[in-house]
């Protein structure tokens, strides 16, 4: 065999240019561009990140969701969502659908427990004429009888179509079990019987109610200028309404946490779905980023990942091992005072007790014996999940508008970058401990869950007995 034979200079170029790469992510953390603010004299925050794309994407989130309604309108904002495309008072019918598609433009929305948004992703200089739709969109929608009836048919067949989706339903089952009799119990889409019953006028009032300028932000990423948008801003939506009558300002009611379960049985089906959680803190509460931490020191599985038994997260090696489940995925799910934090997994019916005992006990690892190791790699594991959230000008404009609505602010990747820095191997187990340890879980279960144990003994695997 031939001597192997490395130039030192070669080797000194190496090191260097590693050395580059390492400088690189905290050069590129700082030249990110800032995000600019300006509130406008009525209340709506205009905010932007600019860059220089060809491509732009804008958006408006407002500070309504299932949350803000009652038993009685619950629907009412994703009946809404619905409603927002299919016509304006300006615009009737199909011919704000078409005027979108004739700017070659992507529109699109969504309703969450919290927020609603409406954004739309075109070409940077129609900016100013995106800006114009989305204010007709939120200002003048005509809410014809006709249009109504028709969607209400359209939501009412969606309902059937989610109830075959079993991850969704277990998700609804669990804050139905989690945070009963409180507005976070309700779904996003309402309940058929409510879908049924909801008129033009509820509708009317729902965008009377929470289509006001203060809990609106516009926000903008892409090649666009944030002069030219705040002057965009000005000239649509000046006339926003931003008062309300007498003591009519919606307010978040505390919704308490309650340990809790719910089994929907059904032998009929091949899979069983679990989902576990304990009750987290709200999207500002610090401990967040740490629960993040110790969501990737758990990791995720699939059967279709690769890896087999060398994968770096050990409940996933245990599930390949023993055959444990189909797959399983820890969550953090934050609304503004409270959270779920938990996981969710999927597994044959004879293989419950054994992926549940599993799960429980890293569960308790997490509290009481992280390692430094497992810390450092669930933290870049974090990072790389973080800057991925800068992949195309939807999902910056995304992160722009939650975040005012979150924090009040936008929190800039530098600094997320100095709170995941922080996290040690000691704060972790603390921080689980805080929240997981000898708490009350709520739980959902559906499917074929005869062996899904009983909550009693579910419970008492939140703790260890040690000497």
């Amino acid at each position: 065999m031939l001597p192997v034979r490395i130039h030192r200079g070669k080797a000194a170029l190496l090191t260097l240019t590693r050395k580059r790469g390492a400088a690189t992510y905290a050069q590129t953390l700082q030249n990110i561009p800032e995000t600019q603010v300006t509130t406008l004299e009525n209340g709506l925050r205009v905010a932007s990140e600019e860059s220089n794309q060809p491509t732009c994407t804008v958006g408006l989130w407002i500070e309504a969701g299932s949350r803000y309604e009652d038993a009685k309108t619950n629907g009412a904002g994703f009946f809404m969502e619905h409603m927002a495309f299919k016509g304006t008072k300006k615009r009737p019918g199909s011919a704000f659908e078409k005027e979108v598609e004739n700017l070659g433009a992507h529109l699109n929305g969504y309703t969450s427990r919290e927020q609603t948004a409406f954004y739309i992703k075109a070409l940077s200089k129609d900016m100013p004429k995106v800006v114009e739709l989305l204010s007709d969109l939120v200002q003048n929608c005509a809410l014809e009888d006709s249009q109504i009836e028709k969607e209400r048919g359209i939501i009412l067949q969606e309902l059937k179509e989610m109830d075959s989706n079993l991850t969704d339903v277990t998700f609804d089952y669990l804050h139905a079990t989690a945070y009963q009799g409180t507005a976070l119990a309700h779904t996003v889409e309402g309940t058929t019987e409510n879908i049924k019953r909801l008129t033009r006028a509820d509708l009317a009032s729902y965008v009377d109610t929470h289509f006001k300028a203060p809990r609106m932000v516009l926000a903008a990423a892409g090649g666009i200028s944030h002069r030219e948008l705040v002057d965009a801003a000005k000239q649509h939506f000046t006339g926003a309404p931003f008062t309300y009558k007498g003591d009519s300002v919606p307010a978040l009611a505390h919704c308490r946490f309650t340990g809790s379960e719910i089994r929907a049985r059904d032998d009929a089906l091949p899979l069983a779905h679990i989902a576990l959680a304990v009750e987290g803190p709200g999207w500002a509460d610090p401990d967040n980023v740490v629960l993040n931490v110790a969501n990737a020191i758990i990791g995720r599985y699939d059967r279709t990942f690769g890896g087999g038994k060398n994968q770096s997260s050990r409940l996933a090696a245990l599930a390949v091992e023993h055959n444990l489940c189909h797959s399983f995925e820890p969550f953090n799910a934050s609304y503004s005072d409270t959270g779920l934090f938990g996981f969710h997994f999927v597994s044959d019916p004879l293989s419950i007790d054994d992926m549940m005992f599993c799960a429980q006990r890293e569960w308790m690892r997490l509290c009481t014996s992280t390692t430094e190791s497992e810390v450092t790699r669930a933290k870049n594991c974090l990072r790389n999940a973080m800057v991925a959230q800068r992949d195309g000008t939807t999902r910056v404009c995304e992160n722009i508008g939650s975040h005012l609505l979150h924090y009040g602010r936008c929190i800039p990747l530098e600094e997320w970058e100095a709170r995941i820095s922080a996290i040690d191997a000691r704060m972790v187990r603390d921080v689980c401990s805080k929240y997981i340890y000898d708490k009350c879980p709520a739980i959902a279960a559906v499917g074929p869950i005869e062996q899904l144990l009983d909550y009693n003994r579910i419970r008492s695997a939140m703790y260890w007995v040690r000497l």
